[in-house]
Formats: structure tokens, C-alpha cells, sequence
């Protein structure tokens, strides 16, 4: 199931390529970063911002999955169709993310993975989340 994004966007204008792609295991694993904080008159919100490496030829945009909550920790889905082969070049895509529950406070990591939709190959991050 997608879950709502603030922001879903393809952010290279042309081919995105790493200057040393021998060092580069695929699928790249999202870089993400987390931080609360308080809307004006709403709840205490997770913010949480993707970068994600994704192949030039899959043509659609990454989907969240609805996050789920264990104990401390915030478990987040970015599905994508990877190709099984060394990708030639990237597309990056940034992805933006308000989370908010009745427990949201308790949240200390965000645990999130690019995972390819056929499931066969998945990679995960591990982000600590900034207080105010």
C-alpha cells in the first residue's frame, strides 16, 4: 500500500552516473535523514527526507509504504522495480515524509530500505533521529 508523500521528486535533469561505479553495491541503500519537529497548531511530526539511487530505466516514481512503528523504532518501505543488473546511470529521487502517531515521541531510529518490488534484492539504512 502507498503511503502519502509530501514530495516525490526526480531531482537529475540528465543521467545521474558514479565516478566509480566498481565501488557502488547495488541497489544503493536510501540516505535518509529525520528530525521532529511542531507544526504551527498541529501534533509533534517526523520529518523524514529520502535520497534515493534508483535505475534511469525504471520510468516510475518510487512508492512509500505506510510505515510501522516497533518499540523505539520507525520501519519505512521505499518500493521501486530493480532491473537485477548493474544499472548504467541513476535517476535520484528525493522523497519527503511528515509521520505522525500517538507515540511518535518515542521514536529514536528510522529504519528504512529501497526495496525492489518482485522482492528478490532489498537495501536498508539505519538513521538516528535529531531532537529539537
Amino acid at each position: 500500500m502507498a503511503y502519502t508523500v509530501l514530495q516525490n521528486t526526480r531531482i537529475n535533469t540528465g543521467d545521474f552516473i558514479f565516478e566509480h561505479p566498481e565501488t557502488v553495491t547495488y541497489p544503493v541503500p536510501p540516505l535518509v535523514s529525520a528530525k521532529f519537529y511542531t507544526p504551527k497548531g498541529g501534533p509533534l511530526t517526523l520529518k523524514i527526507r529520502a535520497t534515493l539511487y534508483i535505475n534511469s530505466e525504471d520510468p516510475n516514481n518510487p512508492t512509500v509504504e505506510e510505515p510501522t512503528e516497533t518499540g523505539t523504532t520507525l520501519q519505512m518501505f521505499f518500493d521501486y522495480d530493480f532491473s537485477e543488473e548493474t544499472p548504467e546511470s541513476c535517476d535520484v529521487w528525493y522523497v519527503e515524509v511528515d509521520y505522525t502517531s500517538e507515540t511518535v515521541k518515542n521514536i529514536t531510529e528510522v529504519l528504512s530500505f529501497l526495496k525492489d518490488i518482485d522482492p528478490e534484492t532489498s537495501r536498508g539504512t539505519e538513521t538516528k533521529v535529531t531532537t529539537p
